[in-house]
């Protein structure tokens, strides 16, 4: 095994291949089972070029060799910054097929990031495009390498499609790569805000189980069409279910390099796209564009948001736009636990919850600050492990005692419920609070009551500091077109609530948009940061 990652248990490994989760098949094996099946169907659509599974299959396999003839070898690791293209599928499977490991970067890294991920993870390798927006790569990539002697390949995206269209000179090299399905075979990044992220290791058994059994759970079939227009690299789109899961079930994948809601929307309508991804703040942005009275939206069947908790009066919006569609709620994390609300809970559990764990054997314990399960209904810090959930982070024993309980619980920090229905209620984060005088406030629990105003579209609630109280509520909000809204009306309306008044918020900053960190969630320590600006100004 690759040094760095931590094992899973001898006595849970056994369980998990008794019962089927693991079936020490590597990715590219799993793979050549959907490309054989489905050899003549589209499996992938970007712009206008599309490719059956056959087509991806034959490419990979000639990437994959020159890829060998360059000089990578398996257990490599690799950093691709790469928008949503085809190419960035299509390297995906090729690292697959040679046992190098990918490193879920993003087109939207910089310096910072990417010297961080090489540096951790010994990466030999870079691919990246030329220019994204007014950036530059190459000069970036070029004094990331200067700085680590282990990235030895720095590939630009023309470069990139070079290796995919030149012959590769022999097929052999292929068939003598043995791969350990117990190795990684992505590097999933942490998702906090603050800090550099940390190397994630999902290894072949537990990604195919993850994918396999998230396609089941959001009804893929083999007539399914999914829009992927969040990063392809995050968890959530490359395989929950995503590009994975669909390539299992034999369905369409169609990339969007945009979010703009009339791009999205008309691919919806060109391809009857069945199923998209969104994060909230997209799919607020989706329902409140004029342009979704424009197109034909009728294939639409689920609406699938992660990365933060939904608020109902989205999705009842959502669901009154687009009749057709189910608006899915799931809590994920890339290091593994999969919570889904089901296609066929009763109503109040699907606006209420964010669903349940999607594997028997999935280990979910609610506790308190000192380790302690809390009552039933009560909040307390998810911890939690099971078949496709890690034992520790890459490369860093330190943090992982903290991270970890002794038999191996990973302490998510997020704060959950568990719902009647046996579902569970996020409740926020444990960081995600606002320290009033000693009084902490959930942030989450405000943002409900705020959204609920006709004049808002969206809200975060972040802490500013106080130097009596430590700290104060601000709300940031973006108004509805043509709609006004000051503090004094805004602690009026939640005083109609009849919240306590600790909890009222004591300063409101009115913008345009959010801050979102590069993974798509509201960044709260940009918004901080934007509103201590705006008070010393």
């Amino acid at each position: 095994m690759l040094e760095g990652v931590v094992p899973f248990p001898p006595e849970f490994a056994r369980r998990y291949r008794e019962k089927g989760y693991w079936q020490d098949r590597s990715l590219a094996e799993e793979f050549a089972a959907g490309f054989n099946r489905f050899k003549e169907r589209i499996f992938l659509v970007d712009q206008n070029r599309q490719y059956t599974y056959g087509e991806i299959d034959r490419l990979t396999d000639n990437l994959a060799l020159n890829l060998l003839e360059l000089g990578l070898r398996p257990l490599d690791r690799v950093v691709p910054t790469l928008p949503n293209c085809a190419e960035f599928a299509l390297l995906y499977f090729a690292l697959q097929k040679i046992g190098a490991i990918p490193i879920a970067a993003l087109v939207t890294h910089r310096y910072a990031e990417i010297t961080q991920f090489v540096k951790l993870s010994g990466a030999s390798t870079c691919v990246y495009p030329e220019q994204q927006g007014d950036f530059e790569f190459g000069p970036m990539v070029r004094r990331v390498q200067q700085e680590n002697p282990s990235l030895r390949f720095c590939i630009s995206l023309p470069d990139l499609r070079q290796l995919i269209e030149g012959k590769a000179k022999s097929t052999g090299p292929l068939k003598t790569i043995r791969i350990d399905p117990t190795d990684p075979c992505v590097f999933q990044l942490s998702g906090g805000t603050t800090g550099i992220p940390k190397l994630i290791p999902r290894t072949h058994n537990d990604y195919a189980y993850n994918s396999k059994t998230a396609a089941a759970v959001c009804g893929v079939t083999p007539d399914s069409v999914l829009l992927l227009a969040l990063p392809i690299a995050h968890n959530l789109p490359l395989a929950c279910p995503g590009l994975q899961g669909y390539l299992f079930r034999g369905g369409k994948v169609v990339l969007c390099a945009s979010t703009r809601p009339e791009e999205m929307l008309s691919l919806v309508e060109k391809h009857r796209v069945t199923h998209i991804k969104v994060v909230p703040a997209l799919l607020i942005r989706l329902i409140n564009d004029p342009s979704i009275k424009k197109f034909d939206l009728s294939s639409l069947k689920v609406i699938q948001s992660g990365g933060q908790r939904m608020q109902p009066e989205v999705r009842v919006r959502a669901h009154q736009l687009i009749p057709s569609c189910f608006v899915q709620e799931n809590f994920g994390m890339s290091e593994g636990m999969l919570f889904f609300v089901r296609l066929d809970d009763p109503q109040e559990v699907i606006l209420e919850t964010c669903g349940r764990p999607i594997c028997p054997d999935d280990e979910v314990r609610l506790v308190d600050d000192e380790g302690r399960e809390v009552g039933p209904g009560e909040v307390g810090e998810l911890i939690c492990r099971g078949p496709y959930t890690l034992r520790g982070y890459y490369g860093v024993p330190e943090y992982n005692a903290r991270a970890f309980t002794r038999d191996g619980f990973y302490c998510s920090g997020d704060l959950m419920r568990r719902h009647p229905s046996g579902n569970y209620v996020v409740e926020g984060r444990k960081k995600d609070l606002i320290n009033r005088g000693g009084e902490k406030i959930s942030a989450e629990e405000i943002e409900n009551l705020i959204l609920s105003h006709p004049a808002v579209q969206n809200v975060a609630c972040v802490p500013v500091p106080d130097p009596s109280l430590g700290e104060r509520m601000c709300a940031c909000v973006v108004l509805r077109k043509g709609h006004s809204l000051d503090l004094q009306a805004l602690v009026s309306f939640l005083k109609a609530r009849e919240i306590a008044k600790f909890k009222l918020p004591e300063r409101l900053e009115i913008l345009d948009d959010f801050p979102v960190s590069t993974f798509g969630k509201v960044s709260k320590k940009a918004l901080a940061d934007m509103v201590m600006r705006n008070a010393d100004h």
